[in-house]
């Protein structure tokens, strides 16, 4: 029976569901920074996503990335830079302060983080617990003795 109801808005932009949706995603990249810096993210295989976010002009000592509970947040901060001795013709790269934040679903976790051509990439590696992975149980015992009249 299909009532319509979906329950995907809950599991949206979580980092580990799997279930992602494009107009939520650009809603929520309205809603920070006017959608800068721009991101994607990628699952490479079952538990491991990589969020590749185009951080062009910061370098690795401008970009803080810290993971508190289940939640990534991504700060960048340029240091300060003296313009005064240059003439601008044209400005096209933003060069301003973002915060990013992602949720992360349980057991996710931060692999490590680099930064090449312009491109920041965090790794993610979902890591289920021995206690949560499914388990065979064994029926042992001999059989239960049937009774007769």
């Amino acid at each position: 029976m299909n009532t319509g109801f979906s329950l995907a808005p809950l599991f949206r932009h979580s980092v580990g569901f799997d279930r992602f949706d494009e107009l939520l995603d650009a809603a929520l990249r309205a809603d920070q920074s006017n959608g800068f810096p721009p991101y994607d993210i990628i699952r490479e295989s079952d538990g491991r996503y990589r969020i590749v976010m185009a951080v062009a002009g910061f370098a690795r000592s401008d970009i803080e990335i810290t993971v508190k509970e289940n939640e990534l947040k991504i700060r960048g901060n340029l240091a300060s830079q003296d313009d005064s001795e240059r003439t601008w013709l044209h400005r096209g790269i933003a060069r301003r302060a973002f915060e990013r934040t992602f949720k992360l679903a349980d057991h996710v976790e931060v692999d490590g983080a680099g930064l090449e051509d312009g491109l920041l990439t965090v790794t993610l590696n979902r890591i289920i617990p021995e206690e949560k992975k499914p388990r065979v149980i064994q029926v042992d015992g001999a059989p239960s003795p049937t009774k007769s009249n």
